[in-house]
């Protein structure tokens, strides 16, 4: 089936672009979230006349994209704290949805989870680099530093030998 794109879309094209793409593709999923259109006689006439004003979108999009970009390397590094055990494992995960938190409340710079991509879960202590893709083109990144708020003893079989021991 032939479509119209209308927005950017990852491994296919960009918005404007006229793709084939499997029935079932198109109906599920391209159409009903407003990605593209069936490429008809009458929307391939409006296609021409939309290219410009697609274009321009796109580039105020960039444009605002790269200005993002900028703000966000001038942070530098994020540095979180959180509570860790003796050997430097945190208690849980830091996600992607808190990184964002922390970002917007440091730097009043807001992005959107999604956005946000990891080389490997923030589960201990130590540097980590966080990628955040603005738009297709756009692409930064953001060192992290995690460090241990609270150090707790991480075995309980420790302390129930000691209260052994003691009583």
């Amino acid at each position: 089936m032939q479509v119209i794109l209308k927005k950017d879309v990852q491994n296919l094209g960009e918005a404007g672009d006229v793709v084939n793409v499997k029935d079932g593709y198109a109906r599920n999923m391209l159409i009903p979230r407003n990605f593209a259109e069936i490429a008809t006689e009458g929307a391939l006439k409006n296609r021409e006349q939309n290219i410009a004003r697609i274009k321009a979108k796109q580039e105020k999009l960039h444009q605002e994209a790269l200005a993002k970009a900028a703000e966000i390397e001038k942070v530098g590094q994020l540095e979180l704290s959180a509570r860790a055990g003796e050997s430097g494992k945190l208690f849980g995960t830091i996600t992607t949805k808190k990184l964002c938190e922390e970002l917007k409340e440091k730097a009043n710079i807001e992005i959107d989870k999604k956005m946000v991509s990891l080389n490997a879960p923030i589960n201990k202590i130590g540097e980590f680099t966080m990628l955040i893709k603005l738009t297709s083109k756009v692409k930064t990144e953001l060192k992290v530093v995690v460090t241990a708020s609270e150090v707790v003893k991480e075995s309980i079989e420790e302390e129930v030998a000691e209260e052994s021991t003691e009583a």
